[in-house]
């Protein structure tokens, strides 16, 4: 069975992140993970922390920590490109899976959504638009049918993300289940994930297993 990490961090673009490329590597590959998404935090916070002149030099920057993260584990580790969005409305966080650099440049305006208008930019682009830790305190429940499918467990342990009621809301509404450790630091196990049976080597592949449900999720490793 391979292993593949969907939520984790890195200290170049998370300002809430301890862990660089080279710990990310070394951690997961001793874990035994052969794919992970770096999928670092995309909001209006983020981008003032990295005081960037434009959209565009924000974007490069932030495409850049999974470049350096990808060559880092190069031969060892398939890395994916993903994100963690936050709108300017609420504290709610997002995980998106398909998305691309050129998505990134061409919607210069992704904070100002919400997740009604993005979930239709999302379908049109092929990005799975899945709610993280959607019940933990302060998090805001979207209408299922806004989303693809919610984080149904949540390994970050500074958190309180009630994993038990996300995976109920998913049964209910029959949305995609996924599973991530929420990696930020270093002294933290890699504690989740999915399971499958063959190799994930690319974000194509991965959103298809996503939503074809081949895949076992990894609950607290």
């Amino acid at each position: 069975m391979f292993k593949t990490e969907l939520h984790c961090h890195s200290m170049d673009i998370s300002e809430c992140a301890q862990v660089s490329v080279d710990d990310i590597t070394k951690k997961y590959t001793e874990a035994g993970y052969k794919t992970l998404v770096l999928s670092n935090h995309l909001n209006y916070t983020t981008m003032l922390h990295h005081n960037c002149e434009s959209w565009q030099a924000f974007v490069e920057k932030f495409y850049s920590a999974y470049e350096r993260l990808k060559e880092c584990a190069k031969g060892k580790m398939n890395i994916l490109f993903g994100a963690e969005l936050r709108f300017n409305q609420n504290i709610n966080d997002y995980l998106l899976f398909g998305i691309t650099k050129e998505f990134l440049l061409d919607n210069e305006g992704l904070f100002d959504m919400n997740p009604e208008c993005f979930h239709k930019i999302a379908k049109e682009n092929g990005i799975l638009f899945v709610q993280a830790h959607p019940f933990r305190n302060s998090m805001t429940v979207v209408a299922p049918y806004y989303l693809d499918g919610v984080e149904a467990f949540n390994g970050h342990k500074g958190h309180d993300s009630r994993n038990e009621i996300a995976n109920a809301w998913a049964e209910k509404y029959g949305l995609i289940k996924t599973s991530g450790t929420d990696f930020h630091y270093n002294d933290t196990p890699a504690n989740a994930g999915i399971l499958t049976d063959y190799e994930i080597t690319s974000m194509t592949q991965l959103v298809q297993t996503l939503k074809d449900g081949s895949y076992t999720l990894i609950l607290d490793n």
